[in-house]
Protein backbone atom coordinates (compact mmCIF):
# COMPACT_ATOMS: atom_id res chain seq x y z
CA UNK A 1 0.00 0.00 0.00
CA UNK A 2 1.38 3.65 -0.81
CA UNK A 3 1.01 5.80 2.13
CA UNK A 4 2.29 9.37 0.04
CA UNK A 5 3.59 10.99 3.51
CA UNK A 6 6.33 12.30 1.61
CA UNK A 7 5.91 16.48 1.84
CA UNK A 8 8.59 17.34 -0.74
CA UNK A 9 7.50 20.77 -1.94
CA UNK A 10 4.94 21.54 0.73
CA UNK A 11 5.53 24.51 2.55
CA UNK A 12 4.15 24.53 6.34
CA UNK A 13 3.29 27.27 9.12
CA UNK A 14 3.17 26.01 12.96
CA UNK A 15 2.43 28.19 15.52
CA UNK A 16 3.52 27.80 18.94
CA UNK A 17 6.76 26.30 17.85
CA UNK A 18 9.76 27.16 19.26
CA UNK A 19 9.46 24.09 22.10
CA UNK A 20 7.77 21.54 23.10
CA UNK A 21 4.67 19.67 21.19
CA UNK A 22 5.22 22.13 18.41
CA UNK A 23 9.14 22.07 17.97
CA UNK A 24 8.55 17.79 17.19
CA UNK A 25 5.98 19.13 14.61
CA UNK A 26 7.59 21.37 12.84
CA UNK A 27 10.97 19.22 13.38
CA UNK A 28 9.30 16.18 11.65
CA UNK A 29 7.50 18.37 8.69
CA UNK A 30 10.78 19.19 8.00
CA UNK A 31 12.40 16.28 7.79
CA UNK A 32 9.44 15.00 5.81
CA UNK A 33 10.22 16.94 3.04
CA UNK A 34 8.07 20.41 4.07
CA UNK A 35 9.65 24.10 4.07
CA UNK A 36 8.60 25.54 7.73
CA UNK A 37 8.10 28.93 9.27
CA UNK A 38 8.61 28.39 12.53
CA UNK A 39 6.79 30.85 15.37
CA UNK A 40 7.03 31.40 18.61
CA UNK A 41 6.46 34.82 21.06
CA UNK A 42 9.62 33.97 22.03
CA UNK A 43 11.97 35.35 19.93
CA UNK A 44 14.90 33.30 20.35
CA UNK A 45 13.45 30.03 20.88
CA UNK A 46 11.64 30.30 17.34
CA UNK A 47 15.45 31.64 15.42
CA UNK A 48 16.55 28.25 17.27
CA UNK A 49 14.23 25.76 15.95
CA UNK A 50 14.30 27.62 12.71
CA UNK A 51 18.59 27.09 12.98
CA UNK A 52 18.06 23.70 14.45
CA UNK A 53 15.84 22.26 11.12
CA UNK A 54 18.20 24.15 8.85
CA UNK A 55 21.33 22.37 10.66
CA UNK A 56 19.91 19.05 10.05
CA UNK A 57 19.22 19.93 6.64
CA UNK A 58 15.23 21.06 6.40
CA UNK A 59 14.21 24.63 4.98
CA UNK A 60 12.88 27.24 7.74
CA UNK A 61 12.38 30.79 8.61
CA UNK A 62 11.48 31.92 12.05
CA UNK A 63 8.48 34.55 12.71
CA UNK A 64 8.23 35.89 16.55
CA UNK A 65 4.84 37.01 17.42
CA UNK A 66 1.28 36.34 19.86
CA UNK A 67 -0.64 34.39 18.20
CA UNK A 68 -3.90 35.87 18.31
CA UNK A 69 -4.55 39.06 16.74
CA UNK A 70 -5.25 38.68 12.73
CA UNK A 71 -1.66 40.19 11.96
CA UNK A 72 -0.16 37.76 13.60
CA UNK A 73 -2.18 35.74 11.41
CA UNK A 74 -1.71 37.30 7.98
CA UNK A 75 2.19 37.63 9.05
CA UNK A 76 2.72 34.03 9.20
CA UNK A 77 1.04 33.21 5.81
CA UNK A 78 3.12 35.88 4.41
CA UNK A 79 6.59 34.66 5.61
CA UNK A 80 5.53 31.44 3.87
CA UNK A 81 4.35 32.89 0.43
CA UNK A 82 7.57 35.59 0.63
CA UNK A 83 9.90 32.83 1.86
CA UNK A 84 8.64 29.55 0.48
CA UNK A 85 5.91 30.63 -2.43
CA UNK A 86 2.70 29.07 -1.39
CA UNK A 87 0.90 27.47 1.94
CA UNK A 88 -0.49 24.21 1.84
CA UNK A 89 -0.50 23.29 5.77
CA UNK A 90 -1.07 25.43 8.58
CA UNK A 91 -0.97 24.11 12.32
CA UNK A 92 -2.02 25.92 15.00
CA UNK A 93 -0.29 24.69 18.23
CA UNK A 94 0.15 27.86 20.07
CA UNK A 95 -1.21 28.17 23.72
CA UNK A 96 -0.88 29.04 27.19
CA UNK A 97 -2.43 28.14 30.47
CA UNK A 98 -3.61 30.15 33.39
CA UNK A 99 -5.33 27.31 35.64
CA UNK A 100 -7.96 28.66 38.58
CA UNK A 101 -10.97 27.25 39.96
CA UNK A 102 -13.99 28.70 38.96
CA UNK A 103 -14.03 31.03 41.55
CA UNK A 104 -11.10 32.33 41.54
CA UNK A 105 -10.58 32.84 37.84
CA UNK A 106 -10.44 36.56 36.72
CA UNK A 107 -11.36 38.04 33.58
CA UNK A 108 -7.50 38.08 32.73
CA UNK A 109 -7.11 34.62 33.24
CA UNK A 110 -10.02 33.69 31.09
CA UNK A 111 -9.00 36.50 27.99
CA UNK A 112 -5.82 35.62 27.34
CA UNK A 113 -6.39 31.87 27.53
CA UNK A 114 -9.66 32.33 24.72
CA UNK A 115 -7.31 34.88 22.67
CA UNK A 116 -4.19 32.71 22.19
CA UNK A 117 -6.14 28.83 22.18
CA UNK A 118 -9.48 29.84 20.59
CA UNK A 119 -9.32 33.33 18.53
CA UNK A 120 -5.36 32.82 17.57
CA UNK A 121 -6.74 29.22 15.74
CA UNK A 122 -9.73 30.95 13.89
CA UNK A 123 -7.32 33.72 12.71
CA UNK A 124 -4.75 31.73 11.66
CA UNK A 125 -7.03 29.15 10.08
CA UNK A 126 -8.84 32.07 8.21
CA UNK A 127 -5.71 33.47 6.75
CA UNK A 128 -4.48 30.02 5.46
CA UNK A 129 -7.33 29.13 3.98
CA UNK A 130 -8.03 32.43 2.53
CA UNK A 131 -4.27 32.17 0.65
CA UNK A 132 -4.87 27.93 0.24
CA UNK A 133 -8.56 28.68 -1.75
CA UNK A 134 -6.35 31.70 -3.63
CA UNK A 135 -4.22 28.52 -4.64
CA UNK A 136 -6.40 26.05 -5.75
CA UNK A 137 -5.06 22.77 -4.68
CA UNK A 138 -6.37 21.76 -1.50
CA UNK A 139 -4.77 21.71 1.96
CA UNK A 140 -4.33 20.72 5.19
CA UNK A 141 -5.49 22.65 8.26
CA UNK A 142 -4.02 20.85 11.67
CA UNK A 143 -5.46 21.99 15.01
CA UNK A 144 -4.58 21.41 18.31
CA UNK A 145 -7.66 20.08 20.76
CA UNK A 146 -6.71 18.27 24.38
CA UNK A 147 -8.31 15.61 26.60
CA UNK A 148 -9.45 19.29 28.68
CA UNK A 149 -11.75 20.50 25.57
CA UNK A 150 -13.18 16.60 25.12
CA UNK A 151 -14.00 15.92 28.80
CA UNK A 152 -13.47 18.55 31.03
CA UNK A 153 -10.74 19.05 33.69
CA UNK A 154 -10.84 20.82 37.10
CA UNK A 155 -9.37 24.10 37.22
CA UNK A 156 -8.89 24.84 33.46
CA UNK A 157 -12.88 26.52 32.52
CA UNK A 158 -10.85 28.68 29.91
CA UNK A 159 -8.48 26.13 28.50
CA UNK A 160 -11.08 23.07 28.43
CA UNK A 161 -13.85 25.94 26.57
CA UNK A 162 -11.30 26.62 24.10
CA UNK A 163 -10.09 23.35 23.39
CA UNK A 164 -13.91 22.30 22.91
CA UNK A 165 -14.65 25.17 21.00
CA UNK A 166 -11.08 24.47 18.74
CA UNK A 167 -13.41 20.74 18.15
CA UNK A 168 -16.43 22.10 16.96
CA UNK A 169 -14.55 24.40 14.29
CA UNK A 170 -12.86 21.73 13.17
CA UNK A 171 -16.11 20.12 12.35
CA UNK A 172 -17.65 23.06 11.09
CA UNK A 173 -14.54 24.25 8.95
CA UNK A 174 -14.43 20.64 7.66
CA UNK A 175 -17.79 20.82 5.98
CA UNK A 176 -16.89 24.64 4.57
CA UNK A 177 -13.71 23.59 3.11
CA UNK A 178 -14.52 20.00 1.62
CA UNK A 179 -15.19 21.80 -1.85
CA UNK A 180 -11.81 23.42 -1.61
CA UNK A 181 -10.42 19.99 -0.91
CA UNK A 182 -8.96 21.41 2.16
CA UNK A 183 -9.00 19.01 5.06
CA UNK A 184 -9.46 19.96 9.28
CA UNK A 185 -8.55 17.88 11.77
CA UNK A 186 -8.01 17.94 15.39
CA UNK A 187 -4.95 16.10 17.19
CA UNK A 188 -5.65 15.20 20.80
CA UNK A 189 -2.29 14.77 22.19
CA UNK A 190 -0.63 13.65 25.61
CA UNK A 191 3.08 14.15 25.83
CA UNK A 192 5.65 15.28 28.50
CA UNK A 193 5.61 18.76 27.96
CA UNK A 194 5.60 22.08 30.50
CA UNK A 195 1.89 21.87 31.00
CA UNK A 196 2.28 18.07 31.71
CA UNK A 197 5.24 18.39 34.06
CA UNK A 198 3.37 19.96 36.11
CA UNK A 199 1.09 16.92 37.25
CA UNK A 200 2.43 15.48 40.11
CA UNK A 201 1.98 11.91 38.98
CA UNK A 202 3.52 12.35 35.58
CA UNK A 203 6.29 14.90 36.93
CA UNK A 204 9.12 12.27 37.83
CA UNK A 205 9.05 10.28 34.63
CA UNK A 206 9.47 13.31 32.83
CA UNK A 207 12.19 14.58 34.72
CA UNK A 208 14.09 11.27 34.69
CA UNK A 209 13.04 10.95 30.69
CA UNK A 210 14.78 14.68 30.44
CA UNK A 211 17.58 14.36 32.69
CA UNK A 212 18.95 10.74 32.83
CA UNK A 213 17.41 9.73 29.17
CA UNK A 214 15.48 7.07 30.94
CA UNK A 215 12.56 5.92 28.80
CA UNK A 216 8.96 6.41 29.69
CA UNK A 217 7.67 2.94 31.39
CA UNK A 218 4.71 0.92 29.43
CA UNK A 219 2.41 2.03 32.31
CA UNK A 220 2.73 5.11 31.26
CA UNK A 221 3.31 4.73 27.18
CA UNK A 222 0.59 2.16 26.70
CA UNK A 223 -1.71 2.23 29.92
CA UNK A 224 -2.25 6.08 30.01
CA UNK A 225 -1.29 6.86 26.05
CA UNK A 226 1.15 9.26 27.07
CA UNK A 227 4.77 9.65 25.76
CA UNK A 228 7.16 12.22 24.39
CA UNK A 229 6.37 15.12 21.67
CA UNK A 230 8.39 13.40 19.21
CA UNK A 231 5.44 10.50 19.63
CA UNK A 232 3.25 12.79 18.44
CA UNK A 233 4.13 13.88 15.59
CA UNK A 234 3.65 11.41 13.38
CA UNK A 235 0.25 12.07 13.18
CA UNK A 236 0.60 15.67 12.22
CA UNK A 237 2.98 14.58 9.18
CA UNK A 238 0.29 12.27 8.33
CA UNK A 239 -2.25 14.59 8.55
CA UNK A 240 -0.03 16.95 6.39
CA UNK A 241 0.15 14.99 3.43
CA UNK A 242 -1.79 13.46 0.64
CA UNK A 243 -2.41 9.81 2.91
CA UNK A 244 -5.13 11.37 4.55
CA UNK A 245 -7.05 13.20 1.87
CA UNK A 246 -10.13 11.53 2.75
CA UNK A 247 -9.59 12.06 6.70
CA UNK A 248 -11.26 15.69 7.98
CA UNK A 249 -13.36 16.56 10.69
CA UNK A 250 -12.45 14.62 12.92
CA UNK A 251 -10.46 14.69 16.49
CA UNK A 252 -7.81 12.12 16.93
CA UNK A 253 -5.89 11.33 20.11
CA UNK A 254 -2.42 10.23 20.16
CA UNK A 255 0.39 9.73 23.05
CA UNK A 256 2.79 7.33 23.42
CA UNK A 257 2.46 4.06 22.20
CA UNK A 258 -1.68 5.09 21.40
CA UNK A 259 -3.34 6.01 18.94
CA UNK A 260 -7.59 7.02 19.11
CA UNK A 261 -10.44 8.04 17.28
CA UNK A 262 -12.88 10.22 19.88
CA UNK A 263 -16.30 10.24 19.26
CA UNK A 264 -18.38 13.41 18.47
CA UNK A 265 -21.27 14.29 20.79
CA UNK A 266 -24.48 12.63 20.04
CA UNK A 267 -27.88 11.69 21.82
CA UNK A 268 -27.31 8.40 23.70
CA UNK A 269 -30.81 7.98 25.67
CA UNK A 270 -34.17 9.56 24.00
CA UNK A 271 -37.52 9.43 25.61
CA UNK A 272 -40.66 11.00 23.70
CA UNK A 273 -43.86 12.49 25.28
CA UNK A 274 -47.21 12.99 23.34
CA UNK A 275 -47.69 17.10 23.54
CA UNK A 276 -43.86 17.75 24.91
CA UNK A 277 -42.58 17.57 28.79
CA UNK A 278 -43.47 19.30 31.72
CA UNK A 279 -41.29 19.88 34.83
CA UNK A 280 -43.16 16.88 36.63
CA UNK A 281 -43.77 14.34 33.44
CA UNK A 282 -39.29 14.99 33.45
CA UNK A 283 -39.02 14.52 36.97
CA UNK A 284 -40.97 10.97 36.87
CA UNK A 285 -39.04 9.57 33.72
CA UNK A 286 -35.68 10.94 34.47
CA UNK A 287 -33.99 8.05 36.79
CA UNK A 288 -35.74 5.14 35.06
CA UNK A 289 -35.43 6.35 31.64
CA UNK A 290 -33.08 9.25 30.08
CA UNK A 291 -31.24 9.76 32.74
CA UNK A 292 -30.09 5.70 33.45
CA UNK A 293 -27.55 6.88 30.15
CA UNK A 294 -26.13 10.02 32.42
CA UNK A 295 -22.46 10.97 30.98
CA UNK A 296 -19.14 10.72 33.12
CA UNK A 297 -17.19 14.14 33.24
CA UNK A 298 -13.81 14.78 33.41
CA UNK A 299 -10.14 13.35 32.84
CA UNK A 300 -9.54 10.05 34.44
CA UNK A 301 -6.77 9.71 36.71
CA UNK A 302 -3.87 8.38 36.24
CA UNK A 303 -3.89 4.09 36.93
CA UNK A 304 -0.51 3.93 37.68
Amino acid sequence: MTTHTDLTGKVAVVTGSGRGLGLAYAKALAAAGAAVVVNDVDREAAESAAKQIADAGGRAVALAAAVGPTETAEALVAAAVESFGRLDVMVTNAGVLRDRVLWKMSDEDFDTVIDVHLRGTFTCVRAAVNRMREQGEGGRVIVAGSPAGQRGNFGQTNYAAAKAGIAAMARTWAMELAKAQITVNAVIPVAATAMTRTIPVFAPHIEALENEGKPLPDSLRKGEGFGTAEDVAGLVVYLASDASAEVTGQCIGIGGDKLALWSHPQEVSVAYADGGWSAEAIAGIWPVSVGRAQQTYGIPAPQL
